[in-house]
């Protein structure tokens, strides 16, 4: 790090607009600086020791090398990197893997920006964030045991089994959803084919109309 005093940033976002707005937030907060913005999670493997930032913002969705992944890569490669998850995503399904993957906070995009700064700065702070709602499932669950909560049945599938599942239900074929995720055709298949084991789906068709209705249902949360 630097010896410049300010907190250096990369933005990992694919949406343009998403990237800009989440850097002109963090811009004009006095102390922070966005020191790159980055479409891809490739790009910032390969640019990683030359940008050496204190903090990634980083969207689960991204083409190639998903969120989550990048967050298990980065997290493994610098442990000091703070790392604030935002995404579209009910935080529900994705709070607790995010900081299983090493992240230190979540953030729904449809949050105002006061609601990303105090992410920020609670993430700096060596503490972490999420919703008031999420602290409490996930005091729960580590009081109960993670017996007795209402889960989601998406909870049953791994974070790749997720990935895939989100790429089926936006009109991905097997091999398409391979090539965005860098895999073998034959390694989609056997996701899809856990997939529709945990949730008890009898064929690909069943697979792609819930997949599908899944991917409606969280886009309508954007509108």
């Amino acid at each position: 790090m630097g010896n410049d005093s300010k907190t250096k940033i990369i933005v990992v976002d694919d949406h343009p607009m998403m990237r800009k707005g989440l850097s002109m937030t963090l811009d004009s907060e006095l102390g922070y600086e966005v020191i790159a913005q980055v479409e891809r999670a490739e790009e910032v493997v390969e640019k990683y020791d030359e940008l050496s930032p204190d903090l990634a913002i980083i969207d689960i969705s991204l083409p190639g090398m998903g969120g989550l992944e990048l967050v298990k890569h980065l997290a493994a490669q610098d442990p000091n990197l703070k790392i604030l998850v935002v995404s579209r995503h009910e935080e529900n399904l994705y709070a607790e893997r995010v900081l299983r993957a090493g992240a230190k906070g979540y953030v729904m995009k449809q949050e105002a920006g006061e609601v990303l700064i105090k992410a920020v700065r609670k993430i700096l702070n060596g503490r972490i964030y999420v919703s008031d709602a999420i602290n409490e499932k996930l005091l729960l669950g580590m009081a109960s045991g993670q017996k007795n909560l209402n889960k989601s049945p998406l909870d049953l599938l791994s974070d790749r089994e997720l990935e895939v599942f989100e790429l089926t239900g936006k009109g991905n074929n097997t091999r398409e959803i391979a090539e965005k995720l860098h895999l073998a055709v034959k390694t989609v298949e056997s996701y899809r084919a856990r997939i529709k084991t945990k949730l008890n789906l009898e064929n690909a068709t069943e697979l792609m109309m819930h997949a599908v209705k899944w991917v409606e249902t969280e886009d309508t949360k954007l509108d």
